[in-house]
């Protein structure tokens, strides 16, 4: 009788390692990283200079320090058929609404249509950024033209 009491503890206690060990290994993945969505289409109305061709938007926030240098890289871009605006989230929050821009620094460079050619979240490169916006208003003329495109 003492032996069948001692095997079926050693059964009970395998039983449970065995259980211990299968939910450890089946662990569930780590969560899913959200990659943060960006505006495929703005209305050109609701931007400064919606008579010039091309839009450089660039949504900011007075407390991010990334953002003074991608609207430093964005201005330069300003030029008679391109209009360079920033979009800072303390004086124009109904746009960061409207659009669920939730991240700053984001460069959107739309067209004619408010079709958004090209986006960076973060701060690009003046040179990436630079190229984006020449092949949006012409497109072969960079030799990265998917630069600033959606991967």
């Amino acid at each position: 009788m003492e032996r069948l009491i001692i095997a079926a503890v050693l059964v009970v206690v395998a039983v449970a390692v065995a259980g211990l060990l299968q939910r450890l290994r089946a662990r569930a993945d780590a969560p899913t990283q959200s990659r943060w969505a960006v505006p495929t289409q703005l209305d050109r109305a609701d931007f400064d200079a919606s008579d010039v061709p091309w839009l450089v938007a660039v949504f900011t926030s007075a407390t991010c320090d990334s953002c003074v240098r991608a609207i430093e890289k964005a201005t330069v871009l300003a030029s008679p058929s391109v209009a360079v605006q920033d979009v800072p989230y303390q004086l124009r929050k109904e746009l960061h609404t409207r659009y669920a821009v939730d991240v700053v620094p984001m460069i959107l460079v739309a067209g004619p249509d408010g079709a958004v050619a090209a986006s960076f979240v973060g701060v690009p490169t003046a040179t990436d950024l630079w190229a984006a916006v020449a092949e949006a208003r012409a497109p072969g003329a960079s030799p990265e033209p998917d630069l600033g495109r959606p991967s």
